[in-house]
């Protein structure tokens, strides 16, 4: 029988469906019957394809791992996962877990993304308004000079003279940025157009503290992850690295796997390396020493969230004044620009 292959799940709808799965597994269902019970509360064509080709592979395998990976639909971590939950007896804690995973990647996802959206809106404002100044207000002073039987000197003359360019160059402009935007636009939807943007991201000032952070996040959500579900520090890093697309936070864990390969203790390991420091060390520290470490590495990544979610939304709240601030003194300038010589000129009447 052919399979098919479906577009992947958003970290949002993978999120849904470990929960849906953990909650059935907990009550004591089979995850064959699992499956059938999702598949008849499917609410669209989509997911219930997807569900069907699930039902028929774990009917033909036994196997939800097989059944997942045959759809292409799920991430290749989730998959992982769902194997050694299915290998250790533990599914429906790894598919909680997984859950928590998930929807902890689609809030950072949102996070950032009301964050770049928000101040690139602010910013498209204000560019349009500053066009409209120099491209349409702009003339109709100049005819105003010309009335007068003068005309623009200055800086108005520089911005009227800039404003006739940009007329004259419109057609070129308009689809310069049309294509950027479509640029941005597939590199976004693709891995490594998201890891060169993010690459150009990280020599912006400020954004290195965030990815960072972030890079932080994930590592941490991703260890509470693996260790519960029984696997050794080791193996746990080993994985969890292949989630980190920071090159320096994944150049620190190169050094933890060496430190750990050595025999050095898994809290030292982290602090040396550069992983974790201050609180975050010893909080791992006290996990690592009380056997709790799964328990406290879920905590470091809540807190990390936090301090995320914190430091956008101070980012957002100090752009929007700014941006204000930056749009009037330039919509001031070019108004003064005219103004005052035409005072000038009238006064003189």
């Amino acid at each position: 029988m052919s399979q098919s292959t479906f577009t992947p799940l958003s970290n949002t709808e993978v999120s849904a469906f470990c929960s849906q799965m953990a909650m059935i597994l907990h009550s004591g269902i089979f995850a064959m019957e699992g499956i059938s019970i999702m598949l008849e509360d499917a609410k669209n064509a989509q997911e219930q394809d997807l569900l069907s080709q699930i039902d028929t592979n774990l009917q033909a395998t036994g196997s939800l791992y097989e059944s997942l990976k045959s759809t292409a639909a799920f991430p290749e971590y989730m998959l992982q996962m769902v194997r050694i939950g299915e290998d250790t007896g533990k599914l429906d804690d790894v598919l909680d877990a997984l859950s928590v995973y998930y929807d902890r990647e689609a809030s950072i996802a949102m996070t950032i993304k009301n964050a770049v959206t928000y101040p690139l809106i602010m910013v498209f404002m204000m560019l349009l308004v500053i066009l409209v100044l120099i491209t349409k207000v702009m003339p109709i002073f100049n005819q105003i000079f010309q009335q007068l039987g003068t005309e623009m000197t200055g800086l108005s003359k520089a911005i009227l003279n800039f404003g006739t360019v940009i007329n004259y160059y419109s057609t070129i402009l308009i689809v310069f940025t049309i294509l950027l935007v479509a640029a941005v636009l597939y590199f976004s939807r693709t891995k490594k157009g998201r890891m060169q943007l993010r690459s150009l991201a990280s020599h912006a000032p400020g954004t290195r503290i965030f990815l960072e952070k972030i890079a932080l996040c994930r590592f941490a959500g991703g260890m509470s992850l693996t260790l519960s579900s029984g696997m050794s520090p080791e193996e746990c890093i080993r994985m969890t690295a292949g989630l980190i697309d920071h090159d320096e936070f994944a150049t620190k864990l190169g050094v933890c796997r060496e430190a750990l390969d050595e025999g050095q203790e898994f809290y030292k390991a982290l602090l040396d390396a550069g992983v974790f420091s201050g609180i975050y060390a010893r909080m791992a520290s006290i996990g690592d020493r009380t056997g709790a470490l799964d328990e406290v590495m879920q905590d470091i990544a809540d807190q990390c969230q936090d301090e995320i979610d914190q430091k956008f939304s101070g980012l957002i709240a100090a752009l929007e004044p700014t941006l204000v601030i930056v749009l009037s003194l330039i919509v001031g300038l070019i108004l003064l620009s005219v103004m005052l010589p035409l005072m000038g000129i009238m006064s003189s009447l």
